[in-house]
């Protein structure tokens, strides 16, 4: 047989597996959330708690850590590092019930490349996502940027047929949102929905347990005595440090973003929620309607 048409043969037999695919994925019926962390603990701590509600409602959400992580601990770095904040990030998306991927980028070392933004068009397709959550690009540290930037960037790629060919682009633009972050300039985080956590609070703490190299190590910035306060060494003692660590942070998200929790739930409900997880539209993808965004968002009945 000619190998070329030997070859034309398994590239067509592959392009009709991938079309059989999409479409068993198109007509799933549930929604398919993408959110992009810069770091192997990000996406975990931004969205888990509303991962594990559209989880539980049998929608399909993956968390990408943009980076390994590799130099994000004060005592460890390198490829052991990358190897264990891989482990715990999978370990946490186990307890979440979502689908998890670390890209093997050095930590600290992000950059808004072609090649980068190719990779992240790639997910986004390839997940047929239509929800991407991101950093907004003027967080704190230069990966949360770029993660940003890089979404953005692909936000209107994803569609066009062209870029990145190897990869069939979304018939539909999705909805891009951000995280929530405390920067002012050049404008404060501005949530457009807020979620109740409350009832998958638990899963949250439970799956941000397992990310004991920055919860309990303390990350990059921690010390010998960042163990010791945070009772590494007991682990009832440690889990109820992290839970009141968790519920002040979370806490701290619906007190801050108590209006659009009223909004969405109503004054009662609204008023009562206790941990709160907050996004916000980028103006780049699909604009949603409100109630476009009680279907991605699919909560508050």
């Amino acid at each position: 047989m000619n190998p070329r048409l030997t070859g034309i043969a398994l590239a067509l037999a592959l392009c009709l597996a991938a079309v059989h695919s999409a479409q068993a994925v198109d007509e799933d019926g549930k929604l398919r959330i993408i959110a992009f962390g810069a770091h192997p603990d990000d996406a975990e701590f931004r969205v888990g708690g509303t991962a594990a509600k559209w989880a539980k409602l049998g929608h399909h959400v993956k968390l990408v850590s943009v980076t390994n992580g590799d130099i994000g601990h004060w005592n460890m770095a390198g490829g052991p590092l990358a190897k264990r904040r891989t482990a715990e990030v999978h370990e946490a998306a186990k307890r979440l019930g979502v689908t998890t991927q670390v890209l093997d980028i050095h930590d600290g070392e992000l950059v808004p490349t072609l090649e980068h933004r190719r990779t992240i068009a790639r997910l986004i397709r390839n997940w047929k996502a239509d929800l991407v959550l991101c950093h907004r690009p003027w967080d704190y540290h230069p990966d949360h940027r770029y993660t940003g930037v890089l979404v953005q960037d692909a936000a209107f790629m994803v569609t066009v047929p062209f870029f990145v060919p190897d990869t069939e682009p979304l018939k539909k633009n999705p909805v891009f949102m951000y995280f929530p972050d405390g920067f002012k300039k050049p404008y404060p985080f501005d949530p457009d929905i807020a979620v109740s956590i409350d009832d998958s609070f638990d899963v949250k703490l439970h799956a941000v347990d397992a990310l004991a190299s920055q919860v309990y190590d303390g990350g990059a910035l921690g010390s010998e005595k960042t163990l010791e306060t945070r009772k590494v060494g007991d682990p009832v003692a440690r889990k109820e440090l992290l839970r009141q660590s968790w519920e002040r942070r979370d806490g701290r998200t619906a007190e801050r973003f108590r209006d659009t929790l009223v909004e969405w739930y109503g004054e009662e409900a609204g008023k009562a929620v206790k941990a709160a997880e907050a996004f916000e539209l980028c103006e780049y993808g699909h604009r949603p309607t409100k109630a476009e965004l009680r279907k991605l968002f699919p909560f508050f009945d």
